[in-house]
Parts: structure tokens; sequence; C-alpha cells
């Protein structure tokens, strides 16, 4: 698997947020085969930083329904990283 698909994009929510400056922890979407590793070694790779920790999750894709027709979201996969002291992601919303 290419380290640039793993990365889908960041999670830009207000829990994100609290993570963020609580704990240095920082919110992804990922690719839902991708693995602890994986992830580590991808976030590592593409912002030049030292990952702690890795925590994932995995989320059922909910059903939606619009008139007659009926179906379902994809299912995805969230990562939290938690960096070691003093390391930093400059994210686009913050630039």
């Amino acid at each position: 698997m290419d380290i640039r698909n793993i990365i889908k994009r960041p999670i830009v929510t207000e829990k994100a947020a609290v993570l963020k400056e609580a704990d240095n922890k920082y919110t992804f979407v990922v690719d839902r085969n991708a693995n602890k590793f994986q992830i580590k070694q991808a976030v590592e790779t593409l912002f030049n930083v030292k990952v702690e920790n890795v925590h994932t999750a995995n989320y059922a894709g909910k059903s939606k329904r619009m008139g007659a027709s009926s179906g379902y979201k994809n299912d995805w996969k969230k990562a939290i990283v938690k960096l070691k002291k003093g390391q930093e992601i400059q994210m686009v919303d913050e630039a």
C-alpha cells in the first residue's frame, strides 16, 4: 500500500481541536485496510514528525434515505495519532 493513500484527510471538528490543544493528538480519516504501523509510518514520512502512539476506530456506514430510494454511506476508519513532545503538524486551516 502506498503511503500517500493511507491518510485520506484530517478530521476538523471541535472535539479534534480539543484533542490537539490538550494532548497533542491529531485525527485523520485513513484507509480501512491500513494498520497502526502503516499509519504511524505514513504520518512520520508525510509530515516529518515523530509519532508516540496510534489509536484506531472502525465506523460502519449509516443508512440514508432520499425519497423512495435508500442506501448506505461508506464504512470508514479513524486514526488518532499522538505526537511526541515538541512535535507539531501545520494544518492547512491554521495557515
